[in-house]
């Protein structure tokens, strides 16, 4: 079970290919403080989501959330070119991904402590004027208020969300680049310089995802990833992103040859390396497979 606060959001219209990506969104925004996990009513006890994302281009989307913020205040974020967003926030197609985390956020934020909304069991408001989600309402105080992990608890709330991502590059700003953009979520990192570096650490430690420049002192980044890919375990679970500034065929090809799961191009677009992140967890692998191995 994760530590950070927990929300559950009710995804209302949007296509296939929309439904998909935010799955894929969700499967990371959980791992945030507050984190976002999309609803499924076979699943939860309580009954209710605690905020909405609505298709506003999609009629009939827009009148079931009518029909239900008719017996509640409901927090929604709005999606798309509607002319009636209902006051709530807007944002435009297609979907990205910071843009999207952004906006729940800031809706939570604006939601909580709100007056005239929901009663939790001793008659306090709770922090979004209606029901909480189970996972939320469990670290809840008598007020309703979710109690937020203690700081000395990084550590462990890192080991209880798993993933050990490695980030090999020898430029210092692409180091603290892709740790800022890694904080977030949660997830253990570890850093090296060389591709020497970087060999030793898979060889003692499982990540996740190594982010690996092709430029490095001593081996090169493609060479680490054929050492790394040579490894059994680490083809099944360990997805190498490939992260430099040659953007040829040539050296994408390359890449591929040498076992690389992706290619990104640096400078990072960072709803592309969101999407990239989410593509390699644990949790999205299993979605896929199963997928797959559906007739």
């Amino acid at each position: 079970m994760t530590l950070n606060e927990q929300y559950l959001v009710d995804v209302i219209g949007f296509n296939p290919v929309e439904r998909s990506m935010l799955a894929s969104i969700f499967a990371l925004a959980a791992r945030r403080d507050p984190g976002f996990v999309q609803y499924d009513p076979a699943a939860t006890v309580t009954g209710a989501a605690d905020i909405y994302l609505v298709d506003a281009e999609n009629a009939e989307a827009m009148n079931e959330f009518r029909t239900l913020s008719k017996r509640a205040n409901l927090p929604a974020v709005m999606v798309g070119a509607g002319v009636d967003s209902m006051g709530f926030p807007l944002l435009p197609r297609p979907l990205q991904w910071a843009r999207l985390l952004q906006a729940l956020e800031e809706t939570v934020s604006a939601a909580t402590g709100k007056s005239g909304g929901g009663k939790d069991d001793e008659g306090g408001t709770l922090p979004l004027g209606r029901t909480l989600s189970a996972s939320a309402a469990g670290r809840s105080g008598a007020g309703g208020s979710a109690t937020p992990a203690p700081l000395d608890a990084a550590a462990a709330k890192k080991r209880a969300l798993g993933d050990t991502v490695l980030v090999v590059d020898d430029n210092a700003s692409v180091r603290m680049f892709m740790k800022a953009k890694l904080a977030p979520f949660n997830f253990e990192v570890d850093f090296a310089e060389t591709g020497e570096e970087a060999v030793g650490l898979t060889g003692t430690r499982e990540y996740t995802c190594v982010f690996l420049d092709v430029v490095l002192p001593g081996i090169d980044g493609y060479q680490v990833c054929k050492l790394i890919k040579a490894n059994k375990q680490a083809i099944k679970k360990t997805a190498v992103v490939m992260l430099t500034s040659r953007s040829s065929p040539f050296d994408k090809l390359r890449g591929s040859l040498a076992g690389c799961d992706e290619y990104l191009t640096k400078p990072l677009d960072e709803d592309r390396l969101l999407e990239v992140i989410a593509q390699f967890l644990p949790s999205s692998r299993k979605r896929d497979k199963s997928r797959s191995s559906k007739p």
